[in-house]
């Protein structure tokens, strides 16, 4: 179940890995292009109203320049001065000269007839009057813009305004500061430049991207087409599509390569340690001279969730390598402590062995761990026998340490599997170890005429000879348990009597052996006295 979850999240992730750089790529090219086209807008913007104000300085200079000539009404000079003054400004078009609010000449000659000063349609801030819709009485053309400083006006072509390189795609318009047109190029669609010229700065407007300058009396406007837009995008689009593919192959190499971790052995025991999938089940101790329940030994048990249970031989040896069967031993004396902890407060003479592993004899976190947890409860530290294998000896004055830690906090302490590692006298005689037990491999060969046949004979008289008591391991024939009793082996633990069990089963097997052979007489104590095992350590 847990792997067909990690496959289906790999192929959900994997399908996110490709939807979404390209979904930030689709968004990033169309913000990149939005931002680029607005800028573009406020740039061309600022060059139009920069393009007005330098047109109005100039036909504002112009203006003055014919006030200040100082030579007689519509004389030729004054006619001569208006024309040289047209010639040389590219932005006028016309110089005429009004008196009493009628004009009298223009740049061209004398005016015949009455033609009355126009109404100004807009005053700037210097004064200088505008009439946006003029057209040119003597040498007619298009609606000119008239702008009007003392006697003098001019006529100012509104193209001028508007003189700046853009697509013809593009509008631009240029404007007084209360919203009047003085000029178009391309002109947009009336309402909505009525509704931007409301505004400030770039923005987007229905189908329309706009960017609004203002300074002074001029307001300029460039506007263009959403589809306009477009032709950035796919530009854009094209720039960014490497990086997005780079960013996805980055992506569901990571998916690929987490996912691979998880459906390892390892991963998959790091999430069943997430989930405290570990339960424990007990294997009885039976006391072989009278056959009570002295105990039981803890042993681990993984089960998935789809109920299925693994062996420990096969997830064992990967927690020890990869560190996480300390997490696993945690886990193991809640189970213990939970499940038992009220019989074994009950009956101090029952016990649990719980084992350890090599790095925690090494350095002792187990034991601090079970003092924690013991804190508030009333059963024993001595109900918990503490069992290691030989590796966790092979650094002798580590374990020294360590063993001297339990037994100063009540633990006893076994060898486990002894004689199937790094075998030494070594921690016989020189740790304060309190039980051995013979494996399951030397015991199965009681009766057998093998070449290991003898090494149990062997390992009972040096267990005896050194004073610890002994727990025969994988008893399955009333003929071992026979055998095993008359060398006078304590303690026994195999199918014969029981397989391991889940903690209630247990407690009624307990129950139901106690009510068939007595209470425990004796159950695993300490080989060493305190007052030995401090000279000794």
């Amino acid at each position: 179940m847990a792997r067909t979850r990690v496959i289906f999240f790999a192929t959900v992730m994997i399908g996110l890995a490709i939807a979404l750089p390209l979904a930030a790529l689709f968004y990033g090219a169309w913000q990149l292009s939005v931002r680029e086209e607005q800028d573009r807008l406020s740039e061309i913007a600022g060059s139009t109203l920069a393009r007005t104000q330098l047109v109005y300085q100039e036909v504002v200079q112009t203006l003055h320049q014919s006030d200040a000539a100082g030579l007689a009404a519509c004389s030729q000079d004054h006619i001569a001065r208006m024309r040289a003054l047209t010639l040389s400004n590219i932005s006028v078009e016309e110089l005429g000269y009004f008196q009493q609010r009628r004009l009298k000449c223009t740049s061209w000659g004398v005016v015949e007839g009455e033609v009355r000063q126009p109404r100004a349609h807009f005053t700037t801030r210097e004064g200088v009057r505008l009439n946006l819709h003029v057209r040119p009485i003597v040498s007619t053309g298009n609606v000119m813009i008239a702008m009007q400083a003392g006697a003098h006006n001019a006529l100012v072509d509104p193209a001028r305004l508007v003189d700046v390189l853009v697509d013809p795609s593009l509008s631009l318009t240029v404007a007084t500061r209360d919203g009047q047109i003085m000029a178009q190029r391309h002109a947009p669609d009336p309402d909505l430049l009525a509704r931007v010229l409301a505004r400030d700065g770039a923005g987007r407007e229905e189908d329309s991207f706009y960017a609004v300058a203002r300074a002074g009396d001029w307001v300029a406007v460039a506007t263009e087409p959403r589809t306009q837009t477009l032709q950035h995008l796919r530009r854009e689009q094209l720039l960014l599509l490497p990086f997005a593919l780079l960013l996805t192959l980055i992506m569901i190499g990571g998916i690929v390569w987490v996912s691979r971790r998880r459906l390892s052995p390892r991963g998959e025991l790091a999430i069943a340690v997430g989930k405290r999938e570990f339960v424990v089940h007990y294997q009885p101790v039976i006391h072989l001279p009278t056959g009570a329940c002295v105990g039981a030994e803890a042993l681990v048990r993984w089960r998935r969730p789809d109920g299925s249970l693994v062996r420990p031989d096969l997830f064992i040896p990967l927690a020890e390598d990869s560190g996480l069967i300390k997490p696993i031993t945690d886990q193991v004396i809640d189970s213990v402590l939970d499940e038992l902890g009220p019989t074994l407060a009950a009956d101090a003479t029952m016990h649990v062995a719980i084992n350890l592993c090599a790095d925690d004899i090494r350095t002792g976190r187990a034991v601090r761990v079970i003092a924690r947890k013991l804190e508030g409860k009333e059963l024993q530290a001595g109900q918990l026998l503490l069992e290691a294998t030989e590796r966790g000896f092979i650094d002798v004055e580590a374990a020294r340490t360590t063993i001297g830690q339990a037994r100063a906090a009540g633990h006893s302490l076994a060898i486990d599997d002894f004689g199937t590692g790094y075998s030494s006298l070594q921690y016989l005689q020189s740790l304060p170890l309190d039980a051995l037990k013979i494996d399951k491999s030397f015991v199965e060969t009681i009766g057998l005429d093998s070449a290991t046949s003898s090494v149990t004979d062997h390992i009972i008289s040096m267990a005896r000879a050194l004073g610890l008591l002994l727990i025969a391991e994988g008893v399955e024939t009333q003929a071992q348990a026979d055998y095993l009793r008359a060398r006078g082996v304590d303690f026994a633990q195999g199918w014969l009597f029981a397989k391991a069990m889940p903690a209630a089963d247990f407690l009624a097997f307990h129950q139901q052996r106690r009510a068939q052979f007595g209470a425990c007489p004796s159950r695993i104590q300490r080989r060493w006295p305190a007052d030995e095992q401090d000279r000794e350590i």
